[in-house]
Order: structure tokens, then sequence, then C-alpha cells
């Protein structure tokens, strides 16, 4: 057991009563110098989680702070349980678990425990007299290298982090360590100072010129992520002598820091890649939760419940009008400041969270979504060397617009742009197809891929990872990269879900997606996986997403939570003959890879929605840019959060190409009309610049593929609607996709 205490000057020490080996702490950061790391180690997916509790404590957005004036009795109420909590994560990350606990006294005593299967409720022990407790739970997947990383990750100055993400850039990566280790390294190097209160992208003096803060090393990761992190106290600080003394006996360290931050940061990244969801104090459960997913129980609780204590809002977390316990917790950073609380923890306290601004200006560039090129003029049809420029005197796009009647142009100019515009959007795609690829080929590296368990596969045998797969545009076009990114010798598996068997439209494009696949990569296996259902069967199981897409609540919601589900789960039927695997039998497989490559982003960044056409049809190019900015703005809240639950829950993390950010900036700097020409009929003019790049690789039948939604393509819809509704008619009257499933009694 390990306390940290914070004295207000530094006393006179006493030496050590007697010299013993201090306890043995894993999970130390930085490691020693003379420790072998293991090798080729890459991102663990993790399940994470935080409890705040406390009898005199109370964390409000910032919005709320001066309307809340009664400080509720803590306990957990009808809220969910730490059990619950571990067990739902614990299928996110079922290779190991992990606690660390932190509890605050009213002395300023902060004692730590680690470990989840103690005597107490939250997996220690209980102690005597805390006025507040901290409680980290990491449950972590395992996917490459010869040794796992267990989390919460835990420092000797203090400091906690669990992390669910993977850096591809930003932050170094030595050859010896694993993204959440690296980025433990550089938030311990933090200065924790107050002048980075403003967030500003500058050095702090009282850090020696050199010191940066949290936001500023968070802003730079680029990749999906979502984490939490107790900054005690900075590196800074504790190379300066901060260590006090160290008192050793019964088993028991007793450290003495000075800690000037005491600071809970917790966030997820601009796109809402990786899930993070928020309970706030209510009176039936006062406590501040952070969780990566609902445990069914917190779902049956609340799905219903009016809301109790009305506490207003700036962090715009729900447009629900009935109460949730869980809300999004929407992309950002955010921080908790207990510096004061536990200096003053005799009396009842406040805590407002603060929302920061990202420190990054490509980030921020990036969120805006602002494309230059909207509006095809004369002087856009000017070309030097492939790359499209405005005049000396460019039009205005509004102006343009006006002037051309939404889209109505003299034919001669519309003749004379068509000529060039050939050229252009095939060099455009050449840009899109390097930058997915250089994407794909991120999200596939495995140099050493974790086998746990004793059953280890051959090269041969491996299908370390999967694509969710329609045989639609975007997962060919993932497939196809997908194939020139990894092993030669592995298998891909292909996983199609359908709720009307062969019927389907999904399975019918996914056997011609196969086949094609086949013609441009014949020494590569690939596999088809057939996942054949039927909704009435799924009773049990459609309990379950409900509460893994919760807090959304749409019967479309459901009904995509459950395809993705089962794609994941990978359990279905191979055609050995089609696949040339088993001599051709037709045999029962369950896939087990890790990894799976998901085409989400796609349509929201090259107008692959059907009311992108309409907005086109009604407003021009302006609306359709305005369009399309507010379904890349709002991916985070309607999809994100939502699919990485449903996948995840299975054990497998979910990787997102078109999503990564060189992609978003290629597709941003690429002119509207070359990304789609919606004039043009379905299946050609709609993602235009992905059916250029489909025919790049050779891919010839999979650009010409309409848009279908998973809920339509697997036919999910259709049985919800007879279902639920009684018909697709009636299902159609009612606007199906956007009822409420509590609000409807079939």
């Amino acid at each position: 057991m390990i306390t940290a205490q914070s004295p207000p000057q530094l006393p006179t020490l006493a030496p050590p009563p007697r010299k013993l080996n201090p306890p043995r702490r894993r999970r130390s950061v930085p490691p020693p110098k003379d420790r072998k790391q293991p090798a080729a180690l890459l991102p663990a997916m993790c399940g994470i989680a935080l409890v705040l509790s406390g009898d005199r404590l109370l964390v409000v957005p910032s919005a709320a702070a001066s309307g809340s004036s009664e400080i509720r009795n803590s306990g957990e109420g009808k809220g969910v349980s730490v059990d619950e909590l571990k067990e739902a994560l614990r299928r996110r990350g079922p290779d190991s678990l992990g606690c660390e606990r932190l509890q605050f006294h009213a002395d300023g005593t902060i004692l730590g425990c680690e470990g989840c299967n103690g005597e107490g409720k939250h997996g220690c022990s209980a102690s005597d007299g805390a006025v507040a407790e901290l409680l980290f739970v990491g449950a972590t997947l395992h996917l490459r290298g010869t040794e796992p990383v267990v989390q919460p990750l835990m420092s000797n100055s203090g400091n906690v982090l669990v992390y669910n993400g993977e850096i591809y850039g930003g932050i170094h990566i030595a050859d010896d360590e694993n993204d959440t280790q690296s980025l433990f390294s550089s938030l311990e190097s933090c200065c924790s100072c107050d002048c980075h209160s403003q967030d500003k992208d500058t050095a702090c003096s009282c850090c020696g010129g050199v010191g940066k803060s949290v936001p500023q090393i968070l802003s730079t990761i680029k990749g999906p992520w979502a984490l939490i992190y107790w900054q005690a106290g900075s590196c800074y600080d504790y190379r300066v002598s901060t260590l006090l003394d160290i008192h050793l006996s019964n088993n028991t360290a007793t450290l003495n820091f000075q800690m000037d931050s005491n600071i809970i940061w917790f966030g997820r990244d601009a796109f809402g890649r990786r899930s993070l969801l928020v309970h706030w104090p209510t009176a039936d459960d006062p406590r501040f939760i952070l969780s990566s997913v609902s445990p069914p129980s917190s779902f049956a609780r609340y799905q219903s419940a009016p809301k109790e204590n009305g506490l207003p809002s700036d962090l715009d977390m729900s447009d629900n009008t009935t109460a949730s316990y869980w809300e999004e917790l929407p992309c950002g950073i955010y921080s908790i400041h207990l510096k004061g609380f536990i200096k003053n923890s005799k009396e009842d306290c406040i805590v407002e969270v603060r929302k920061h601004e990202w420190a990054n200006s490509s980030l921020i560039k990036l969120i805006k979504w602002e494309r230059k090129q909207i509006v095809p003029t004369v002087e856009n049809s000017s070309v030097d060397k492939g790359n499209h420029r405005f005049s000396q005197s460019p039009m205005n796009p509004r102006e343009a617009e006006e002037n051309t009647n939404n889209r109505v142009v003299n034919r001669d100019i519309a003749s004379d742009f068509s000529l060039s515009a050939a050229n252009c959007i095939t060099q455009s795609a050449h840009r899109v197809l390097v930058a997915l690829r250089e994407s794909v080929m991120l999200r596939t590296k495995m140099n050493a891929l974790f086998q746990g368990g004793p059953n280890k596969l051959s090269d041969e045998e491996l299908a370390p990872i999967a694509v969710l797969f329609s045989g639609g545009l975007d997962s060919m076009i993932l497939a196809a990269l997908l194939d020139k990114c990894i092993d030669a010798r592995w298998t891909i598996d292909l996983l199609n879900v359908s709720f009307d068997g062969q019927l389907a439209p999904d399975r019918i494009s996914a056997i011609a997606g196969q086949r094609e696949l086949q013609r441009i990569s014949p020494l590569r296996r690939w596999r088809l996986v057939e996942i054949d259902t039927a909704l009435t069967d799924l009773k049990r199981e459609s309990e379950h997403v409900m509460s893994l897409i919760h807090p959304s609540n749409t019967y479309m919601d459901l009904n995509i939570g459950i395809a993705l589900w089962l794609a994941a789960g990978g359990d279905g039927w191979v055609d050995g003959s089609a696949c040339h695997l088993q001599d051709g039998a037709h045999y029962k497989y369950k896939s087990t890879s890790r990894v799976l490559i998901v085409g989400s982003g796609a349509d929201e960044q090259c107008a692959g929605y059907g009311r992108h056409r309409t907005k086109y049809r009604l407003g021009g190019w302006n609306a359709l840019d305005n369009e399309m900015r507010l379904d890349v703005q709002r991916i985070w809240k309607r999809n994100m959060g939502r699919d990485d639950r449903c996948i995840s829950d299975h054990g497998k993390e979910a990787r997102f190409p078109f999503l990564d950010e060189n992609v978003i900036q290629t597709l941003l700097d690429i002119p509207l009309w070359e990304i789609a020409k919606l004039d043009e009929p379905v299946g050609k003019g709609d993602k235009k610049i992905l059916r250029e790049v489909a025919r790049l690789l050779g891919l010839q039948e999979a650009a010409l593929q309409p848009k279908r939604a998973i809920q339509f393509g697997s036919r999910i819809a259709r049985e919800s609607n007879r279902k639920n509704f009684g018909s697709n008619r009636a299902a159609n009257q009612a606007s199906a996709g956007s009822v409420q499933i509590h609000q409807h009694t079939p």
C-alpha cells in the first residue's frame, strides 16, 4: 500500500527506521534502463473506467455549478455496481483486468491500492475515514507482442493512466514500448502548473521553457483514443526532489510527495473513434463515472426513468427528452481539479468539469472541415500539373452558384469543364488511393502477433485481420488494400451478415465481391464467412445489444447494432468450394480475428447518403457541402461510439481507415465536384472519387455498386419493421428509423 502526502513545506527528514526492500510495484513508468522490454509491441485495445465518489464531493458540468447548492449523500443507490462495470469491460478486454484505487483522507493523505480481487467492494479493502475515492479499471485485449501489458499503469510519482487507443503519429513510439507506455511517459513529463489553464500552445516559464500541458500532448496524437489520466504531480516536480522521504514497515511503503496537481484528465479523440460514456451524479447515484461501455444493469434501470437532478449542461451531452444513466462524452479534453477539495475535504465541495481547447492548429483545421473548392466555375477548370487552382480573382462560391442557377451553366463551359475533369479526377483518385493504402498499412502492422492460450496456429492458418464485408464499394476497397498490406500467407476473413439467407442484397454482393477479389489476387485465401440468423431467434441477444448501443435508443440504432455485433462475432458458415478451402466442404467456422477493418466515414466524406443527393437537388453545391460537414462533425454521436461498443464486445478491435487524419485532409483538398457528381445516377455519381479508386485497384464491378446501409443490405430493417410495426409500409409511415424503442409498443 502506498501513501502519498502533500505537506505545505519541506520538513526535516528522519532516516527510515530500518532498511527493507520496498514492495514490488508493477506497471511503473518509465521502466528502468537495464530492464529488457518485449520487442514489437502493438497497442492493446482496452475497456476503461473511472469511478469517483465522495461524501462531500459533487462533480457537475460547469454550467450547473451555480445552480447546485445541495450535496447529496454518497452510495451506489440504484446505479451500476463496480462488479458489473468490470464484467462489461472484461468482454472488451478478455486478456487481463487491472484496478487501481486511490482514497483521499481528511488529513490530505492519499492511500493507493492495486488489484481487483480484494475484500472491498471495489477490489481492495476499504479504509476507514476516506472522504473520497478514485477507482481506475482497465481490461486489455492484447493484439501483438511477446508479453502482455496490464492496465492501469501507475508511475512512481503517483500518476495513473488507463488508455484505449492507437497512436499512428504525433508521439514517438520506441521499439521496446507500446503506445500506452509511450503516451504515459509523455504525460509524465507534462507541466502541471496553472500556466496551462488557458490552453495556449506556448512553453511554460516555470517549467524551464520546456514543459507542455496535457492538452498539448493529447492534441498531437494521430489515431483513435479515449483515456482517463490522474495527474498527481509532474515529472519535473518529481526530479527536483519532491520525494520527501520513504518509510517502510509491515509490507507497506509510505511515500511522502509534494504533489501540486491532483487533476483527473479524460476525453476522446476529435472524431470519437473510441467510446467513452459519462454518468453525471443524480439523486439515485451521486458518483461521477466514466466507462467505455454501459453494463446491462444500468440500461435496464434507467431506460425510461424521468430526470431526477435536472442539471443543465454546456457540453451538449444528449438530445434525448428522457433521462439516461449514461451519455456519450462529446469529443474533447476535460479535467476535474481536486486540489482544492483535498486541502479542504472536511467541507462540502462542488467541482466543475472544465473543457479544454485543442492545442494543435492542424487538428483544429481538420475539425472545422472546411473545403476551399466547392462550386465549379470557369476558373476551376484550369489545371496545373493536375492540381486545381482558382484564378487571380476567384468568384465567391455563393455568387458563383447563384450565377449558375444551381448547376445550370452555359453548355460550352460545361463541355470544356468535362474534358479536363476526367483527367483531373484520375489524378485525385491516385492521391486518395495512396492515403488510404498508408492508412490501412498503419492499422495492420503486425510484426509479432500476440497468441494467448495453448493453441498456436501456423502462418497458413492465421487470419488475424478481418473485414466487415458487404461486397459494396467501401468494403471492397478496404479488402483489396488489406491484401497489399499484410503477409501473403495469411487468410483474410470477410464477415458478412444476412437476415434473409442467400437472398439478402449484401449476401449477393458479398459472393460477387469474393469472386472479384479472387480474380485480382488469386494467391490470397479469401474466406467469406456467412453469418445467417433470424431476428425472431435473437431475443436475448437483442436485449444485450440494446445495452451496448445505449444511450442511442432508436430502432435504426438497434438494427445497426445487432448487425454489427453479429458480424464482429464472426460465427457462421464457409463454402469451401467458393473459398478454395477444406476440400470444398461447407463447414461451420468462427473467425478468430482480433482486428476488424470497417468502412465507417466513407459515406459522410464522399456524399454517399441519399440525403446528400436531396440537399444537392434543393440547395446546390453549398448545401451539399454543409450537409457533409454536419455529418462528419456529428459522426461521434451518431455512429462511432455505438459501433465501437458493439464490435468490441466480442473482444475485437474496430479500425476505421477512412477516418485517418491524413485521409480526411486528402479528401478535403480535392474539389467537391471531383468527390461526387450527384447529377449522375445512383451508383455512378455518388462517391465518385471512391469509384475511381476502385477502378485503379482493378475492381470494375465493385465500382458500380450502389450504396446500401447495413440495416437494409442485410435485411434486418425489413424484419424489424414487420416485427415491431406489422409491415414495412406501417413502419415507413411511422418513420420507424427515428422512433425511440421505449416510446413504441408493437
